[in-house]
Formats: structure tokens, sequence, C-alpha cells
């Protein structure tokens, strides 16, 4: 038989090669025709080099003893400096596996490495390979796709930077191909959404802000974690961003993507929070790690913070309610100022307001002892035989006090907004046309927060308060949206399970911050609303152990 030399090896003989295999009953029988194709890897023709690329792992299966130097001589192909060689190679790794399904785990492994190259035809011949192995095994498949998403802690530095790149690329593909044919691929369904979900919770150890809420929002899309999902389930994916939030870490106020994090994963569990389980775990680290350093926090993220606790306070139980309200109402004093010649941070208060209604709406006696509120439920916690005049006197003063300044400040936006309206008539370039549109919404959500304060402290002057405990305040950082409004149940007045429900169930669509207000003809108390107006909006945090910062 005809031996392979160093010189190339011309097409017809592979032909040939290729014919003899094909025809032969006992294929072992041709091992030299194998290994002549495999010589023709490294040193035939272009093409003969496309033509080796199909013989090879079509007869792969035939010749066990040949199959790591068949693999090798093909990876060679996948790497040839011809585009049509390395598109045809890669369309042959699939084959490798389909009589031999030990190999699977290694090509997705190798194809997952090569969905880092730049051609779109090269890129498209990986994709439709790996989606082919998909199908063939989904749960080796996933298992060695997701060996490219976890720690580098067992590489060394000079493998991070190429192993960061492939990661990337691993990471789009399951979110562009897997996930949205999870239905397809996950079969059987129970079996494979519990072993990609245990997937994702071994790998998130390390994840961006944005890769941590991708990977939530596809967990939450399985059916196994859907809306139908029992307690326990949903439980589970509470626990997985408790786990995000670090709430177990003590901490420290100078590490501020530790906040970023904290809040983040805070407006990802609410929903969870309205399906029934219990907000504890955060509002414990919340009343006891962050609240006594909130002073020491940065103004941006003071506005994230409260804005997410007020959002958060729809949720809270009864229970959470009365452990916080203390804090919220302390915080509260705080920035109720005593004196109308005293700068208020408007949303702050805003804030604030929304948090103390919904959190006394679940434990209005808790008010008693805290603002000198006479609300009657029976229990020894009302405390009414204690004398808590002096704090009704202080609370209500303030409240009258910022009334009077939400009023003044409604009438200076009020003539400000005159103001930009000229102003945008005389603006002759798009920069300055754009500032005056920063000022103007500003503005408007300036004049909200105002009258949602004046919505929500007059309530608050009688000895037993209606506590608002639906959604008919609008905040100031979120879009009108219709909802239906369980019925506000006066302080004192007894409330049924479903009350209580009924104000656990309520959540509004998550909204953004607006930008920083310019408007000179305001005073300095507005410019401080609009300085901490630009929160509300997603951040990333630091990949742990990677050191990225995804700001």
């Amino acid at each position: 038989m005809e031996k392979a030399t160093d010189d190339s090896i011309d097409i017809e003989k592979l032909y040939e090669y290729g014919e003899r295999l094909n025809e032969a009953k006992d294929k072992s029988q041709h091992k030299e025709d194998y290994e002549c194709i495999l010589a023709a890897a490294a040193t035939g023709s272009v093409k003969a080099k496309q033509l080796t690329a199909m013989l090879i792992p079509k007869f792969f299966k035939y010749f066990p003893e040949l199959s790591e130097q068949a693999l090798d001589h093909h990876l060679y192909l996948c790497e040839d400096e011809e585009f049509g060689v390395r598109v045809q190679a890669i369309r042959g790794l699939p084959l490798f596996c389909k009589d031999i399904p030990e190999h699977l785990s290694k090509i997705v492994d190798i194809l997952a490495q090569l969905l880092v190259t730049g051609e779109n035809v090269e890129r498209d011949a990986v994709n439709k390979a790996l989606m082919s192995l998909l199908r063939q095994d989904i749960r080796t498949s996933l298992t060695a796709l997701f060996k490219h998403v976890g720690s580098t802690e067992e590489r060394s530095a000079e493998e991070v930077s190429t192993w960061e790149n492939v990661r990337e690329k691993v990471l789009c593909f399951i979110k562009e191909k897997v996930f949205p044919l999870k239905a397809e691929l996950l079969k059987p369904q129970e079996e494979m959404e519990r072993h990609i979900a245990n997937l994702v919770k071994q790998n998130l150890q390390d994840v961006t802000a944005v890769e941590f809420r991708m990977f939530m929002d596809f967990l939450k899309g399985l059916s196994l974690f859907g809306q139908n999902a029992s307690v326990e389930r949903v439980q589970e994916l509470v626990e997985v961003i408790e786990g995000q939030a670090d709430l177990d870490a003590q901490f420290d106020v100078s590490d501020g993507d530790h906040i970023d994090r904290f809040i983040s994963c805070l407006r990802m569990a609410l929903p969870l929070f309205v399906r029934g389980i219990s907000s504890s775990k955060f509002t414990n680290y919340l009343n006891k790690q962050i609240i006594p350093f909130f002073d020491k926090l940065p103004e941006e993220q003071k506005l994230d913070l409260l804005k997410t606790l007020a959002e958060s306070s729809l949720c809270a139980t009864p229970s959470d309610s009365r452990q916080f309200l203390p804090s919220v109402v302390q915080l509260l004093k705080k920035y109720m100022v005593w004196r109308k010649i005293e700068e208020m941070n408007f949303t702050y208060v805003e804030c604030l307001l929304y948090t103390f209604h919904h959190l006394a709406y679940k434990t209005p006696n808790a008010t008693n002892s805290l603002c000198g509120y006479k609300i009657v439920t029976g229990q020894p916690s009302d405390r009414l035989g204690e004398d808590f005049s002096e704090q009704f006197k202080d609370f209500t003063e303030r409240l009258s006090t910022i009334e009077d300044l939400a009023r003044s400040m409604i009438k200076k936006i009020t003539q400000g907004m005159a103001d930009h309206n000229k102003a945008m008539t005389a603006a002759k370039t798009e920069e300055e046309k754009n500032d005056i549109k920063t000022q103007k919404q500003s503005a408007t959500s300036g004049l909200k927060s105002c009258n949602n304060i004046l919505a929500m402290a007059p309530p608050l002057h009688s000895k037993s308060p209606s506590f608002i405990g639906d959604q008919k305040i609008n905040l100031s950082w979120k879009e009108a949206k219709p909802s239906v409004q369980p019925p506000v149940v006066s302080a004192g007045q007894k409330r049924t399970a479903a009350d209580v429900n009924g104000a656990n169930t309520s959540l509004m669509k998550k909204g953004r911050g607006v930008g920083t207000l310019q408007n000179q003809l305001l005073n300095k108390a507005f410019e401080d609303l609009s300085s901490g107006s630009r929160g509300g909006r997603s951040r990333g945090w630091r990949g742990r152990g990677r050191g990225r910062s995804y700001r």
C-alpha cells in the first residue's frame, strides 16, 4: 500500500483512500488508508485539506487506536490559514461524537474556544456545530459550555486574558442561542431545567451585574421557577439573590461596589417578595448594617437606596415593617427640617414619607411611641398609657414645615418652567436645547416630588391617622401606571389577612431617575434635589475575583 510522503498529497489519492474505506466491509483493515488521510491534514493542498476535513470524522469511529491522532490533525485544520479549510473542519467536528459520545465534552470545549473567531461565516459554522451537539446531548454539552463561565482561580495569569475573551463569547452564545430555545432543548423538561439551574447557580460567584441579571432573568423564565412555581422554588431564587448581595459580609461603607450590589439585588428580589416570600434577610441587613452608615454614603447612593426602600416597602411583611419603622422615622425626622430657612431634599422626603406610610399601614400601633399617635389595636404594643405628646408635636411641626416648603417650591418651579419655554425659543444650538430639556425634565420630577409630599403629609397630622397602603401615590421617578387599589384602612381599624396580603402583593413598575437640574432660577434647596436625582439606574459591580468594574 502506498504510504504518504512529506510532499503534497494528490487529491485523487485522497478520493481513492476514501472510496476504498467506504466500500470496505471491515474498514479497520484499511488503517494505512486512514493514516494517509490524516497526513494530508498537514501536507495536502487547500482542496486536499478540505476533503481531508470531511474524511477524518467520517471514518473516525473505525480506528479507535488513532482517535487522539485524528483529533489532533483535525484541529490543525480548524486553525489552518485558509478560511475554507477552517470552515469545513469546524462543520465536521460534531461528526466525531455521532457514534462515540464520550468525545462530546471535548468537542464542545473546542468549539467554545473557536467562538472567538472573527469571520461571520466561520462563527456561524461554530454556532451550528454547537447547536447540533446540544441537540444530541443537552446535559453533557451544557456542562462543557459552563466550564468556560466559572472562576479564574485555577488559571495562570497568562491564561486569564484568553479565557476572558472565550468566556464572553460563551456567555453570548448561551444568551442568544440557548436561552431562546429552552423549550425545545431542555428535555425532559423538569430534569434539564434543574440541571441548567444548578449550572447557573454554581457559576455565579464571579459575575458582573449585567451577567447576574441575565442569568436571573433566564432562571425566572424556566417553568421550574415560573408563575406557578411553589413557594420553595421562589425561595430558592431569593436565596440565590441573597447570596449575590453578600448579606453575610460585614458592610464596609467605603466599598461602593457592595452597596451597588445590595441595591441592585434588592430590586431584582422585589417581584419575588410580592409572590409571598419574606424580605427579612434584606431588611435585617439594611437595618443593622447599612442604615447606621447612611450619612457616610455618597449622595447618589443615598438616593438610590431611598428609592429602592420606597419601592420595597410595598411588599414588606408586618414583622419586617415593625422592625424597620424606627429607622425610617429617624431618617424622616432628619430630613424633615425644623425651619423654613433650612435646605431640604424633597426627593429624600418623598421616598421616606412613602416608605413610612406603607410600613405604618402594616403595623399602625408601632407609630404610637415613634410619632405620638393614638392607634388602638387592643395589643400591649399600643402603649396607650404612656405620654408621647412631645413626639407628636415634633413630628407634626416638621410635617407643617415641609408642606410650606413644598408649596413654595411648587410656585418657584412653575415660574421656572415659563422661563424654560422662553429659553427654548431663544436657544440656538442643540447642546443648549438639550440642556434646557434636561432642566425641564428635572423640574417636572421636582414638581411631582413636591405634589406627592403634599398628598402624603396632611393625613399624618391626625392623632389617629390613615396610612396609605395602596399605590395611589405614583412616585416621582416612575411613569404613571393604572393599578388596582386596595382600600385604605384607617389607623386603629382591624385589618383582615386579605388587607395585609393586598398591601403585600402590589408592586409598581421599576422606573429610572432623571437628569441633573441646572435651572439657576431655582434656589439651592432644589439644586440639592437635582444633585441627588441621578439615581434609579442599574449599575454593575466588580466581578469578584476578576477585579472588573461594570459601571
